[in-house]
Order: structure tokens, then C-alpha cells, then sequence
């Protein structure tokens, strides 16, 4: 009965992905037609074909692979950086400035979004990527509490080996504890490539030239350049969204597992 049930739950949960994937092979009037159906009456696989010739969409691809792919490297590193300190280097006051980290977490992103506006057209980076990208680099409260808990469930022993070699704390995190931190780096890695790959409100804000346009921010513009042609906007945001997909399911086992790791303490 449970698996019954984990199978209908399971279903009604992909439904609305299936009738996407169903409709972007459809034709104008089999969308009309089909309803909710899962199976075109006529299969038109050319809509693929035809909705990425009409927007420049290997454009738009680089631009969404320079404003994921660069926040996934910093947002690794300096989430690293700052969670190993916070877990092994003594220091005072390092559990109260944890704790103001963890405290901006309680802030939504809208609280910062006119400040950051301000700041980056006083920076005269309007229409480019670097408000896209340079936040990360400021560090995310959610991927340095992973990385401090992870560092935490390491042996000290490591550090204080270290330490009688003469290793600086610099060469100890990127000797010892950046090598054994594949599973947290993998989860970190997987987590803010979807979330940067799918943002939208930040390109939307900051990028007004189609020249830095990321793919998110040309779909939301898709349906007014190419009217009610309901198929090519499914077949744009099936391409758009398979990276996404394919991306957690080979990495699924190393995200559930750093983020379970990091729990156990």
C-alpha cells in the first residue's frame, strides 16, 4: 500500500513536467486539442529545432554558463575558506560571528536588493555580469554552515599533526581538509549551479542588453517575441532545464550524503 501510494504522490509531482515535455512535441492546434493529456496526436519534434533558431540562444547560453559557473567556483572556495576557519582556527569571537552569519539568513533577499541596485550603478556596473556573479564571492551563510559542520565531524588529530610539521593553516585546509571534502563540495557545487543557473531576478534587474541577457531572463521575454506558440516556449524550457535535472540525478547520492554528513554532530 505505501509503495502504491509513493507511486501515485510520485506521478501527481512529475505530472506537470511530462505534460511539458508532451506539449513542446506537439503542434498548435494539439494543444488545443489534447487537454491534459500526456500523448501528442501528432508528434512534431521540429519544435525544438525551431525554437532555438528564433532567439539567439547560444548567446544567451554563455552568458548563463559565465554567471553559474564562476559563482559555483567562488561560492566553493570561500565557503570553504570561512567555514574551515570557523571550525578549527581558535579564535575569539568566532561562535558570535557564526552567529551574525547565520543571523542574515533570517534576512529575505528583497531587504538587500535596493542596496545592492544602488551600490553597483555607483560602481557603474549596470548591464554587465558582475552583479551577477561578485555576491558570491561574499560568501553564502547556507554553504558555510555545511562547510563548518563538515570540518567539525573531521579528526582533530589531522590539525594537530599538521601543526608539529610546521604547516601554516593555509596549507592544512588546502592539504588535508580540502581533499576529504569531496562530498560537501559536490552538494555546495550541485546546489548553487541550480540556483544560478535559474536566476532570474537578478539578470532581470541588472541586464537590459540582450548582449548579457542569460537564458532565464530571454524565456521570460520567449512568449511575447513568438506570441501564443505555446510548443516552442515547452521546447525552450525543456532545453533550459535539462542541465538542472541531469546534473542532481548524477549527483544526488553526494548531495544527500554531504548534507546528511553535516547533521550528524
Amino acid at each position: 500500500m505505501s509503495l502504491l501510494v509513493l507511486v501515485v504522490g510520485s506521478f501527481v509531482f512529475a505530472y506537470p513536467f511530462l505534460w511539458m515535455i508532451s506539449t513542446s512535441l506537439r503542434t498548435k492546434q494539439g494543444v488545443a486539442e489534447g487537454g491534459i493529456g500526456l500523448f501528442p496526436l501528432q508528434w512534431q519534434f521540429s519544435n525544438y529545432a525551431d525554437a532555438l533558431g528564433s532567439f539567439p540562444f547560444w548567446s544567451y547560453l554563455l552568458n548563463s554558463l559565465l554567471s553559474t559557473l564562476i559563482p559555483v567556483a567562488g561560492t566553493t572556495i570561500v565557503a570553504s575558506l570561512v567555514g574551515f576557519a570557523l571550525a578549527r582556527i581558535p579564535a575569539k569571537g568566532a561562535g558570535a560571528i557564526f552567529a551574525v552569519i547565520l543571523a542574515t539568513m533570517l534576512l529575505p533577499g528583497e531587504v538587500t536588493l535596493v542596496p545592492q541596485f544602488i551600490l553597483f550603478k555607483q560602481l557603474d556596473m549596470m548591464n554587465s555580469l558582475y552583479p551577477v556573479i561578485l555576491p558570491v564571492f561574499f560568501g553564502s551563510p547556507f554553504f558555510i554552515f555545511l562547510f563548518r559542520q563538515f570540518y567539525l565531524h573531521l579528526p582533530a588529530s589531522l590539525v594537530d599533526a599538521a601543526i608539529v610539521d610546521g604547516a601554516g593553516w593555509f596549507r592544512i585546509w588546502r592539504s588535508i581538509f580540502l581533499p576529504l571534502s569531496k562530498p560537501i563540495i559536490v552538494a555546495t557545487a550541485v546546489l548553487q549551479f541550480i540556483a544560478s543557473w535559474n536566476n532570474f531576478v537578478t539578470p532581470a534587474i541588472y541586464l537590459t542588453s540582450e548582449q548579457w541577457k542569460t537564458l532565464p531572463v530571454a524565456l521570460a521575454g520567449f512568449q511575447s517575441t513568438n506570441g501564443t506558440d505555446t510548443p516552442l516556449l515547452m521546447a525552450a524550457s525543456i532545453v533550459v532545464v535539462l542541465p538542472c535535472i541531469a546534473i542532481f540525478f548524477f549527483a544526488q547520492k553526494q548531495i544527500v550524503g554531504g548534507v546528511t554528513f553535516t547533521g550528524n554532530r
